[in-house]
């Protein structure tokens, strides 16, 4: 059966001589493994759809549930990303994240709208990395069942906690004052809170239309990245290789990795 849709590669592996086998998050039926006859060879029609983190129109063809893909046509290869190393680095964190969350043969326009929107603020938006980063792991957590309760302490119910935290295991925010469980919990401020609640509650279109100073975007960045951990009860190898980029603006290296730690 030939099926027409459009799709993301989101893993690629080498396979035999000329082929690849490729995880590619489609439109039509989510995630999808794929193999690519032939697209290693000189002047494969494939070769450029057959690539990492390349968004293409593909016809596949499909027999006992083994996919095939036939034809592609790249549309964005996000060129801007892939002259960038670090930027580079963090698409890769994208897709790999994307890939843990997605389930195979079950579609999710969501997940996909938010992987290819985190791409293009990449490549086109001049946002900085810390903060596409931070939107796209505390969205990804909303859009896969995990979303924090942010509207209010979870302990004392004032809208705007003194000092508030974000409890990493418990996934709500509390006042430095109010006790939640025995977790761990990360300080934010005022702008981080303020910013999380754009993320999670704001229109998704919107996502990444804010702006926060260095030291509350540090906060924010440490908060979604251990809260992500944390939820997902795993590390990400491109993540570690991301981390050990020297990024000017980025937040400190070292509150990264030691909050990420604690978050595991």
């Amino acid at each position: 059966m030939q099926i027409a849709t459009q799709g993301l590669v989101l893993r690629e592996t080498e396979y035999k001589d000329a082929d690849k086998i490729l995880t590619v998050l489609t439109r039509e039926g989510g995630k999808r493994t794929v193999r690519a006859r032939g697209c290693r060879r000189r002047g494969s029609r494939l070769t450029a759809a057959a690539q990492l983190l390349v968004w293409s129109d593909m016809t596949l063809f499909e027999y006992r549930d083994r996919y095939t893909l036939n034809e592609a046509d790249a549309l964005d290869q996000f060129l801007g990303v892939r002259s960038d190393l670090d930027r580079l680095a963090l698409a890769s964190y994208f897709a790999e994240v994307t890939e843990a969350a997605a389930e195979e043969g079950r579609p999710d326009g969501a997940l996909l709208s938010l992987i290819l929107n985190s791409l293009y603020a990449l490549d086109r938006l001049k946002k900085p990395l810390p903060l596409v980063k931070a939107a796209f792991e505390l969205k990804l957590l909303c859009i896969t069942g995990y979303e924090p309760l942010v509207d209010a302490c979870a302990v004392c119910g004032t809208p705007e906690p003194e000092q508030p935290r974000l409890s990493l295991g418990e996934g709500v925010i509390h006042c430095a004052a109010c006790r939640v469980g025995r977790g761990i919990s990360l300080p934010l401020d005022a702008s981080a809170l303020a910013a999380m609640r754009h993320i999670v509650l704001g229109n998704p279109k919107r996502l990444f239309s804010f702006e926060l100073e260095k030291e509350s975007l540090r906060l924010l960045s440490d908060a979604c990245q251990a809260f992500l951990l944390t939820q997902m009860d795993r590390g990400f190898r491109t993540l570690d290789f991301y981390r050990r980029l020297s990024v000017p603006d980025t937040p400190t290296q070292t509150g990264e990795g030691q909050h990420a730690q604690k978050g595991k």
